[in-house]
């Protein structure tokens, strides 16, 4: 047996559970510390919490920490706080802290301590910006509770290790003011379509932690019912927490919510392959035509894909599926040869939305050995601005065109032609699509940041279309910049090149 074949049989046998709870292999006790377990009310008290104390104690005792157990603010001063590694806010509510107490608590955080939420923490001091930084979002409804299906998008977080692609539990399944997605990485958001009473547009973050400074925060919606505290999924994905805040293990809290290529619930043909270059040092690779990899993923707001990849072979395509290799096709990017195993690019492309749960990354092309796949970022936002609706020009003019939105365009562009589009939000981009026609010679754009000789974002081909009333679409990736205002530089050989109807900024 090849050793494809045997990884194949190997992970076919692993497919069967991966909807369940996974047991955590055996690890060295961690170093002893101490751990604040802080419960105090000014609004709704939950019956669960004397409940949510036992069980952090059990699992203290288990595994090498203290806990101090207590309601009184007064514990909130800096010589106090020193002691803890980390501290839970046991389903807090309300104004629990004076000015002093959040002023230490801030520069506790700041430090380098670490912060655990569970369940109502998130209706707690509504009025300090600084601890609606710390729990991610704040509170705002809730439906009864009821049976949800959880989507777990990051399986390698020490506090979401153990768990399957998803989770069907029964708890209080809170709606949000915000969505923290902008400025957490999400560990497992809630499949709306599951449950009655989600109110955050099908994108539903329910778990997810960050850094604050030298800080860790963690932050779970679960734990409304005293139940909840007698479930070992639960009670490891708060023990994950607390070694994550108290800094007895690391995990992945970046924002940008990358998915590892090497990181999939199910595959055929697909090996790890080892690169120093790759994040974390390791790819999805030996990709051949047909192979696939599937993946936890919340795609209900998805708008399009960066993928990292690496090729010294033919290169190829990869297609995104919803729930199998062969579900409805929600995108497709081609893979170039970048020129090496070790020589890594960006790929962009639009995504369509979908209410499956999971990815699958169907891979295509001639050969043997097609590309590594390093990583991959959903993002799920878009803006478009029309091509016309510039801030300032140089060379171009509207145009009508019955074909094009709005029915203008951007046109009569010849080669070094600009405008600038104000108010842009770059700084979280991740690529764009273009809608253009050319009866002309075509061109390329470029899109730069503050000026026309700004730092280069991305170029996107545009060829010619047939006629100047056939438009195509094409995406690109972008680097983000801090500047707000975007500008496309055309360029090609003589007379009028293209013309540009609309982009469609995605991140």
């Amino acid at each position: 047996m090849t050793i494809r074949s045997w990884l194949a049989a190997a992970t076919a046998s692993l497919i069967a559970v991966s909807s369940v709870l996974i047991a955590a292999p055996a690890r060295a006790a961690d170093a002893p510390y101490k751990v604040l377990v802080f419960s105090k009310t000014a609004g709704f008290r939950h019956s669960s919490i004397p409940n949510g104390i036992a069980a952090v104690q059990a699992l203290g005792a288990a595994n090498n920490f203290t806990v101090t157990a207590t309601e009184d603010a007064a514990v909130f001063t800096a010589s106090s706080l020193a002691q803890y590694q980390t501290v839970v806010f046991m389903s807090t509510t309300g104004d629990v802290l004076t000015d002093a107490q959040q002023t230490a608590f801030e520069a506790y955080i700041r430090g380098g301590g670490g912060y655990v939420g569970v369940h109502a923490a998130a209706d707690t001091e509504y009025s300090w910006p600084f601890y609606g930084t710390l729990v991610g979002a704040w509170f705002s409804s809730h439906p009864a509770i009821q049976p949800a299906t959880v989507t777990v998008e990051d399986r390698g977080h020490p506090a979401t290790a153990h768990l399957g692609a998803t989770w069907v539990r029964t708890d209080e399944w809170y709606n949000y003011q915000t969505n923290p997605r902008a400025s957490a990485h999400v560990l497992a958001s809630l499949n709306e379509s599951s449950y009655s009473g989600g109110t955050m547009n099908g994108d539903h973050p329910i778990t997810w932690c960050k850094t604050i400074d030298s800080g860790r925060s963690f932050y779970t919606g679960f734990g409304h019912t005293e139940e909840s505290y007698a479930d070992p999924a639960f009670t490891s994905l708060l023990l994950g927490a607390i070694r994550y805040t108290a800094k007895r293990v690391d995990g992945d809290c970046s924002v940008s919510g990358a998915t590892q290529g090497e990181s999939y619930s199910s595959t055929s043909g697909v090996q790890i392959a080892a690169h120093a270059p790759a994040v974390g040092g390791r790819t999805a690779g030996y990709i051949d035509n047909g192979d696939w990899a599937a993946y936890p993923a919340n795609l209900s707001a998805a708008k399009g894909v960066t993928v990292r990849v690496a090729s010294a072979g033919a290169g190829g395509t990869i297609e995104f599926h919803a729930g199998s290799p062969a579900g409805a096709l929600l995108g497709a990017v081609a893979v170039p040869n970048t020129g090496g195993w070790e020589s890594y690019r960006d790929v962009f492309t639009t995504l369509s939305s979908s209410t499956s749960t999971s990815v699958v990354l169907v891979f295509k092309g001639s050969g043997g050995s097609l590309f590594d796949v390093d990583q991959f970022t959903i993002a799920r936002s878009a803006a478009t601005r029309q091509g016309e609706a510039w801030t300032s020009t140089s060379g171009m003019q509207v145009a009508a065109h019955a074909g094009a939105a709005g029915g203008q365009t951007a046109g009569f562009i010849d080669n070094n032609d600009w405008a600038s589009y104000g108010s842009v939000a770059l700084s979280a981009v991740a690529g764009a699509r273009v809608r253009w026609s050319s009866a002309g010679a075509g061109g390329t754009i470029e899109f730069r940041a503050g000026s026309p000789t700004g730092p280069l974002l991305g170029t996107l081909s545009a060829a010619n279309t047939g006629s100047w009333e056939t438009f195509r679409e094409a995406a690109v990736p972008l680097a983000g910049s801090a500047s707000q205002v975007l500008y496309l530089v055309c360029h090609g050989g003589s007379g009028s090149l293209l013309d540009i109807d609309e982009f469609t900024l995605i991140g």
